[in-house]
């Protein structure tokens, strides 16, 4: 699995590159890498958190779906991608909350990557579990919307797909607010910025229905299955924001926090209700159960 570089408890961030694990940021990308001038990079992101990585190897198959659907074909397997992942966690202290991003890049190509060209990074961070999932994130209605499939490679986690994301985060904070809840292109609700949505209504979950205009988080199918395993009514479907308006309780899945629950939306103050509870109950259950 190539070169093994010295453990280092300093070092919060440790890149495998064509076989070499590098401390910290390599410089791996130039101007004429297609990757950085026509933006044909894609990711994905995994957990370790209380030393388990729940659902390591759909995230490290969908990195390589994600890149395929960029026109990339990468010279590497899932099976191979949590291998690295595998050697690269005990880098750092076991304790500590990990963040692990694979990246699949286009080298070369004019408008569209030459496919053989695709580039593997596995770069894996220190970093802690937000406070969020205990104390809520707060969100209001965006003016940026999601984009429709037909419009950006929408089916794809693609870097290129960001930039709108980041607006909608900085449009929210400048008013106070953690994050957007973003609307698809005819007006329903779609998602939190960075994560998926979900509310609760007289005791039935409700989320929107993919409609590929954003992302079926691996996340969000992980709660959908617990939540219905233990009993719970989980309908997913068109919602109005109007919907969300009056919803019981909001709570978000991704990535980053796993599950957390909307404290505010708009100017409307919300409580961490029973069943975003369960469903964080539940994903730490499932979670204790994962693979180291």
């Amino acid at each position: 699995m190539g070169h093994h570089a010295a453990t280092d408890s300093t070092v919060t961030t440790w890149t495998w590159y064509k076989g070499e694990w590098h401390q910290g940021n390599p410089n791996i990308m130039g101007p004429q890498t297609h990757g950085v001038w026509m933006a044909s990079t894609v990711f994905d992101g995994a957990r370790r958190m209380n030393g388990k990585m729940p659902d390591l190897h759909p995230h490290c198959a969908r990195v390589l779906r994600s890149a395929e659907l960029m026109g990339l074909k990468p010279a590497i397997t899932a099976d191979e991608i949590v291998a690295l992942v595998k050697e690269g966690v005990t880098k750092f202290d076991s304790e500590l909350a990990l963040y692990i991003k694979p990246i699949v890049y286009g080298g070369e190509g004019f408008l569209a990557p030459v496919p053989e060209s695709a580039q593997f990074v596995l770069c894996i961070s220190v970093t802690d579990m937000p406070e969020a999932i205990q104390t809520g994130f707060s969100a209001r209605k965006s003016s940026f919307r999601r984009p429709s499939p037909e419009s950006a490679p929408t089916e794809a986690k693609a870097a290129c797909l960001y930039p709108n994301v980041g607006r909608a985060v900085t449009e929210a904070t400048s008013s106070g607010f953690d994050t957007g809840v973003m609307l698809d292109p005819i007006g329903n609700v779609a998602e939190f910025s960075y994560a998926n949505l979900f509310f609760a209504k007289g005791g039935t979950v409700y989320t929107p229905a993919i409609n590929g205009t954003f992302l079926n988080g691996l996340t969000r199918q992980r709660v959908i299955t617990l939540l219905r395993e233990d009993g719970v009514d989980v309908v997913e479907k068109t919602c109005t924001y109007a919907e969300l308006e009056s919803a019981d309780e909001i709570f978000g899945t991704g990535n980053y926090y796993k599950v957390a629950p909307c404290v505010k939306l708009d100017d409307r103050n919300l409580q961490p209700g029973p069943i975003t509870r369960r469903a964080q109950e539940l994903y730490l259950t499932f979670t204790a159960a994962s693979p180291d």
